[in-house]
């Protein structure tokens, strides 16, 4: 696989600087039943980082200390952790929220029997994958067979009332583009995908987010690959607009690896990029207990103008 650090590290995009912390990003570990062409973490079932409980406890100790408002919980597959249960248990009877970055396919695992009544036991709310609303597109990107599996995971949460006005059960839907391309307009997109899912597949949910892809592991490899690693920089960078720059998620979000040392970003984590938030080269969460990150700068590098292109990327879809 391509590395791309070396082509990023050169960079004009504008320094910036944290605001108040608000969201605690945890990735729990890059083992995850598919393996997608777009993902950025290069995850898939052989791979063997995976978070142990003391790391986990760490991390519910912070929650416990700190004014978090959410706990963001990603992967690989986080529900293959066997830690999962226990982040979200423990944060929620902090009244923290709780995200799970699903899959979809999880949900038909072994040993997952009962995730969707898990997840709605605890009101967890679920940002489900789904690249598209056609077949064949998704099984291009993701594989054969996960089409059909994750509209039965979507009907398994439908069931439980995921997605459904009245039950306070959140079901996000996470599109990416197919290839080298800006995602088209989140509501426009949005509307397309209620109707198709709605008529097709008596299917609901409650929003749609759009993701950039990012020009790091496996699709910035795939880009190197194909010679079209530079168009797609000088695309972001064409579209990049500042006013996207108060609303990008490092601002307000740490991320975690699954060791315990923090990030600006998910994407920077993929990268090897600390954060710089205390005077050590990499810093764990067990040192941020009595640290303010408010005005700490961010890492950035020339993927940052993934995160600005456009109408803005975000792990909450559109800026």
């Amino acid at each position: 696989m391509h590395a791309t650090l070396s082509l990023l590290q050169q960079t004009d995009f504008p320094a910036i600087r944290r605001g108040k912390l608000e969201t605690l990003q945890v990735n729990l570990g890059y083992r995850c039943n598919q393996q997608c062409l777009h993902c950025h973490v290069n995850a898939g079932p052989k791979r063997k980082e995976n978070m142990a409980r003391d790391t986990a406890e760490q991390l519910a100790a912070f929650i416990k200390a700190t004014a978090i408002k959410r706990l963001d919980l990603t992967g690989g597959a986080p529900e293959l952790n066997p830690n999962f249960r226990y982040l979200v248990s423990e944060a929620r009877k902090l009244g923290v929220h709780v995200i799970d970055r699903c899959n979809l396919t999880i949900l038909f695992e072994a040993g997952q029997e009962g995730l969707a009544g898990f997840l709605a036991q605890h009101q967890v709310e679920v940002v489900a994958s789904l690249p598209c609303y056609l077949k064949d597109n998704v099984e291009r990107q993701r594989g054969k067979g996960v089409f059909d599996a994750s509209l039965a995971a979507l009907k398994k949460l439908n069931r439980f009332g995921y997605g459904k006005p009245g039950t306070g059960l959140i079901l996000n839907l996470m599109y990416n583009p197919q290839g080298p391309a800006l995602p088209p307009s989140q509501v426009e997109l949005e509307q397309a995908y209620r109707k198709h899912l709605k008529e097709d597949y008596d299917i609901v949910f409650s929003n749609l987010y759009t993701l950039t892809n990012m020009p790091i592991q496996r699709f910035g490899s795939m880009l190197v690959s194909k010679g079209r690693f530079e168009d797609y920089m000088q695309l972001l960078r064409d579209n990049f607009k500042q006013e996207n720059l108060d609303g990008v998620m490092c601002r307000s979000l740490i991320s975690v690896d699954w060791q315990g040392y923090v990030y600006d970003c998910d994407f920077n984590q993929m990268l090897g990029l600390p954060a710089p938030l205390t005077n050590k080269p990499k810093t764990h969460i067990h040192d941020l207990m009595d640290t303010d990150v408010e005005g700490k700068p961010i890492v950035v590098k020339d993927h940052c103008y993934g995160c600005t292109a456009g109408q803005g990327s975000s792990c909450g879809g559109a800026l």
